[in-house]
């Protein structure tokens, strides 16, 4: 394993247990051919999705696309969506590269957060001709500590299902989709390539971004940045340390996440903090069911609370997957210096992942699956 010298100082590693087998049914039975993995991928969403999120909400039984700006590279749309009955509505933005069409693009729920607005951050990917669409994914719940559960229009709409804010916010990343594939129906020059669609996000962003990636096939690249527990780290792992001037700290653990954010996640997850030995999945469930698309995990060394050693280890976990699909080379992860932030660079490393789908000859960036501390021994 190669590794960035002198990154990361871990000066407390605790494994609670053993990962759950991606490749043992319920029953016990081993996994040995693809028809058995599509059954399998069936055990694992009742555990990583529904028992982590909760019962997600289902498609809408209409969606519109009411345009309200064009101007240059930006457009703005509104999403009408949901039921006839309590219907619901969020913008969606979409900013494009200077000239040309059928553009990757890469979705991203943060319009709350303030990165959409920082133009060095959007060139990243225009300059290199990837589109983005933005939405605010508070809109369709809220983001409010304190506030309680089930705070939000999608939950009036969809009162019947258990899901969290997390699984509403994945929901809106889908409807986005689904107002792309409006906008370019029919055109012979469509806009965006409906096959190069990337989702993308960070931290509990992030979190919605893995979740939306896991649950919607026509992601062709899932990249969740940043997550905390939740999504990419791992529930077993705790650990502690520190990196050149950045203070020791630890990494988040179920009972924070629970007692901090209950309201994203689903109404049965709480029963496991402080049990999560007996959780029967763990973070490489999700990222499994990404495969064999594009999942790339990016990360920051000093993002100490993030869980860096959990990420890297369920994403090896995880891989296993993807080698048994044929798809060997389509998991990456990734750590750059620094703390918890959405970073530029971070962007960079995404669209070389997107331009390489289309172009392999393209090289690959600097940096994939180093690692910013000494190797581990897998747990799984």
């Amino acid at each position: 394993m190669a590794v960035h010298e002198n990154l990361l100082h871990v000066t407390k590693y605790e494994v609670l247990g053993k990962l759950p087998d991606l490749f043992t049914f319920d029953n016990g039975d081993p996994v040995k051919t693809p028809e058995d993995w599509n059954k399998r991928r069936g055990e694992i969403y009742k555990t990583a999705v529904e028992l982590q999120y909760g019962i997600l909400p289902p498609a809408p039984e209409f969606l519109e696309v009411e345009t309200l700006y064009i101007g240059g590279k930006v457009r703005s749309y509104r999403i009408h969506t949901g039921t006839k009955a309590r219907p619901v509505s969020f913008l969606m933005k979409l900013v494009l590269p200077a000239s040309g069409d059928n553009f990757p693009v890469i979705v991203d729920g943060d319009m709350c957060f303030p990165y959409h607005l920082n133009q060095e951050y959007l060139s990243a990917a225009t300059d290199e001709g990837v589109a983005w669409v933005f939405f605010d994914r508070t809109e369709l719940a809220h983001d409010i500590q304190g506030e309680g559960r089930r705070k939000g229009q999608l939950y009036d709409t969809y009162p019947d299902y258990t899901f969290g804010a997390l699984g509403a916010w994945a929901w809106g990343y889908s409807r986005c989709v689904d107002a792309l594939e409006i906008i370019c129906r029919g055109k012979d020059k469509p806009l965006v390539d409906l096959s190069l669609i990337a989702f993308s996000g960070h931290s509990r962003g992030g979190k919605t971004a893995a979740l939306a990636g896991a649950v919607d096939a026509r992601a062709a690249v899932v990249n969740p940045n940043e997550t905390c527990a939740g999504a990419c780290g791992c529930y077993r792992i705790h650990m502690e340390g520190y990196c050149d001037g950045i203070p020791p700290f630890r990494s988040e653990t179920l009972r924070d996440l629970w007692n901090n954010f209950s309201f994203w996640m689903g109404p049965d997850l709480g029963d496991y903090a402080d049990r999560e030995a007996e959780l029967p999945f763990d973070a490489h469930f999700l990222k499994a069911l990404v495969a064999p698309r594009v999942l790339f995990v990016s990360e920051a060394a000093g993002d100490i609370w993030a869980n860096p050693v959990g990420s890297w280890m369920t994403s090896v976990a995880a891989k296993k997957a993807y080698d048994f699909l044929g798809a060997p080379d389509n998991l990456y992860w990734y750590f750059r210096a620094g703390t918890h932030f959405h970073d530029i660079q971070d962007v960079k490393m995404l669209v070389n992942i997107i331009k390489r789908q289309r172009d392999p000859s393209i090289p690959m960036a600097e940096g994939f699956f180093l690692t910013p501390f000494p190797p581990f021994e897998p747990i799984f």
